[in-house]
């Protein structure tokens, strides 16, 4: 196949779906249209930032289009793009079942799991934090109704008790590139057969919130260090004093089955090492 007659557009927002979309690039397909998240307020300053899809995307020279959701307007779009086939990855929005059937290959998503496992929106930190052996990536059919399309592929990552969530997306980001050009052309082809998921053994995640980083006293170590490697970057860890004092811990180790906090912020003072 010369996937350079083969038009896909790309729906996803944060910094490990530019990986993904950069890899499509670089192995020749065209992408006609790039759906991304609206600009938002970022930090103290509330100052508008682009999405990292959108700012690569408009330095590679791609279209551009940041619908708040996927209504008549972005189907429209979608398909005047002459698109075959979707990739989303960490897009962030409902994605229409009319949009689902627009394209006459459908959509692939790339979701950061073995599949049932994990299904929604954690799914690399719930790995970390019920002590898995194994995780990885499923390219699943996308269907409205989440995560619980038919599987494609899927490849396999062994984990070990070190690794942090930031490190283990960029490991999976890796992955899924290449399991995903390697195989879009038989996809497009028709020539993959896909795997139903079995239900019964589906597993969910859920959204992480800044409460969830809370580590008390009676935790065990292993869960305690489960925790900072799970939430690791964001939204971290912390515990409260005998005072009541919000403490975030900023290094952590695992030392002879033992967590071990070596720096923290205290509330409304600067990060001191213990």
């Amino acid at each position: 196949m010369n996937s350079e007659s083969k038009k896909i557009i790309f729906l996803g927002t944060p910094d490990v779906a530019v990986s993904v979309l950069s890899a499509l690039l670089d192995a020749g397909y065209e992408v006609p249209l790039v759906i991304t998240s609206p600009d938002r307020p970022v930090g103290r300053k509330q100052i508008l930032t682009p999405p990292p899809v959108k700012t690569f995307a408009e330095s590679k020279g791609l279209k551009v289009y940041q619908p708040e959701k996927l209504g008549a307007e972005a189907l429209e779009e979608i398909q005047k793009s002459g698109a075959e086939l979707g990739i989303v990855v960490a897009y962030g929005h409902i994605i229409p079942q009319a949009v689902i059937d627009s394209l006459p290959k459908g959509f692939l998503n790339i979701h950061y799991s073995l599949l049932p496992e994990f299904r929604g929106a954690s799914p690399v930190e719930q790995a970390i934090l019920s002590g898995q052996e194994k995780t990885g990536t499923s390219i699943q059919k996308l269907i409205f109704k989440l995560d619980a399309g038919p599987i494609v592929a899927e490849e396999e990552f062994k984990l070990d008790n070190q690794i942090t969530t930031p490190e283990l997306k960029n490991k999976l980001t890796e992955i899924s590139s290449k399991l995903l050009v390697k195989i879009l052309p038989a996809y497009l082809a028709g020539e993959i057969e896909l795997k139903d998921q079995d239900e019964s053994k589906a597993t969910h995640c859920k959204k992480i919130n800044k409460s969830d980083g809370e580590i008390k006293i009676s935790d065990k170590d292993e869960e305690k260090w489960r925790k900072y490697r799970a939430y690791f970057g964001w939204p971290g860890i912390f515990y409260f004093d005998e005072n009541g004092k919000r403490n975030k811990v900023t290094e952590g180790a695992f030392e002879n089955e033992r967590f071990i906090i070596k720096k923290i912020i205290p509330e409304g003072k600067k990060e001191i090492s213990l």
